[in-house]
């Protein structure tokens, strides 16, 4: 069971768009199955760029413009851009943001193949995010087929590198966004479908340390141990940690020394860190960048930042409750909710652009074993996305 229970009657034109995407449901899941079975990891340029090609020419069937964006050392992206007649040229796109780079290695799919059982779809970045690919390729599909009026243009912006940073893409996604009336956010849904109106920032820095090594047994005087500088930096830094607010600062990797008798002349730290609000990231960024050494003779050097800013309420709310409304006309009962982990969302939010995230198919189990979709949520979840572009 999902929050997304049908409790009353769909109005008005509603019932067109469930009508037309349950009859097309499985053809849908047939699509879901073919991009699932692509295997498109992160770091696999060839794979990338050739999934790519197939998004583009997907794209292109569906009615839309299509450019193939040059992503670098990383996949290339894909960006397809549709109007109708009545379409106002002048008004403010709307950018249903999506990727299709997964944390699935190459021949996962011997291991974890794409299959349905008992109402599930299961497969490699199924919810994570390749059926959201199906889901904004079929709602071009029925603006056309529909002959549906949009209110403003729409692009769709799939990315190649959102599971490893975003960094080819982020400037892209920036100009995007800057440039549109809004943001939807294909990411898989809460449990229960619930979507995304807050996501913590998520922070990474390195901390390095230089000591002086010398014989630990005959003249460790001499010596100024990285590993007991780094000791107190630990400290430090968890002692940055607010649980009440919700910042979390986890040392995750350490290392340093060389052999047991030397005094360590280096040690290192990966710091993760995760805030919800732009003010506590802040505070934290300026912790971080100012430790300074406890040991004498110590040096430390510190490098990193955010890669995705925090997400928050004020530029998810009013957007959340006006699809929540819409929702409504389709028999859903939408509902709102928080994350720890990042995405492209993040990105957009911190423009101060309106953004919804959690739009794919309410499902389970991302990068883990058990990764599925609920396949009866397919319909409801396209429809949603089609009234959310008409009517936003």
């Amino acid at each position: 069971m999902t929050n997304q229970t049908v409790s009353h009657k769909p109005k008005g034109e509603t019932p067109l768009l469930i009508d037309y995407f349950s009859a097309r449901q499985e053809e849908m899941l047939a699509v879901i199955g073919e991009l699932v079975s692509q295997e498109t990891p992160s770091h696999d340029k060839p794979r990338l760029d050739a999934f790519a090609e197939l998004l583009a020419a997907r794209m292109r069937a569906a009615g839309a413009q299509v450019t193939i964006i040059p992503g670098g050392e990383r996949g290339n992206h894909v960006r397809a851009v549709v109007a109708t007649p009545q379409t106002d040229p002048n008004a403010q796109p709307a950018l249903v943001l999506c990727h299709y780079d997964t944390v699935w290695a190459v021949g996962s799919l011997a291991t974890h193949p794409f299959r349905v059982e008992e109402g599930k779809a299961y497969g490699p970045g199924i919810f994570d995010m390749q059926s959201s690919l199906v889901l904004a390729e079929y709602a071009l599909r029925a603006v056309r087929d529909l002959r549906l009026e949009l209110p403003r243009p729409v692009t769709v912006l799939m990315t190649s590198d959102e599971e490893i940073g975003s960094y080819s893409s982020r400037a892209l996604i920036e100009e995007e966004a800057r440039r549109s009336a809004y943001v939807l956010v294909m990411e898989s849904p809460l449990p229960g479908g619930v979507l995304k109106t807050s996501r913590k920032g998520v922070g990474g820095w390195e901390l390095n340390i230089t000591g002086r090594a010398a014989h630990a047994g005959i003249e460790p005087e001499k010596g100024v141990s990285a590993i007991q500088e780094l000791a107190h930096q630990v400290l430090k830094l968890h002692s940055l940690t607010d649980m009440e607010k919700g910042t979390t600062v986890n040392v995750g990797v350490v290392e340093g020394g060389t052999v047991s008798n030397v005094v360590a002349p280096h040690a290192r730290a990966l710091i993760d860190v995760r805030a919800w609000t732009q003010t506590e990231a802040d505070r934290i960024t300026g912790a971080i960048e100012g430790l300074q050494p406890v040991t004498p003779g110590a040096t430390l050097e510190v490098h990193g930042g955010w890669n995705r800013p925090p997400l928050e309420a004020k530029v998810t709310r009013d957007l959340f409750h006006r699809a929540q409304a819409i929702g409504h006309k389709l028999g859903l009962d939408l509902q709102e909710g928080s994350t720890g982990g990042g995405s492209d969302g993040n990105i957009t939010g911190a423009l101060g652009v309106p953004t919804l995230d959690g739009l794919g198919v309410p499902g389970a189990g991302a990068h883990a074993d058990h990764e599925h979709i609920e396949v009866d949520q397919i319909a409801g979840r396209a429809a949603l996305l089609v009234a959310l572009l008409l009517e936003l």
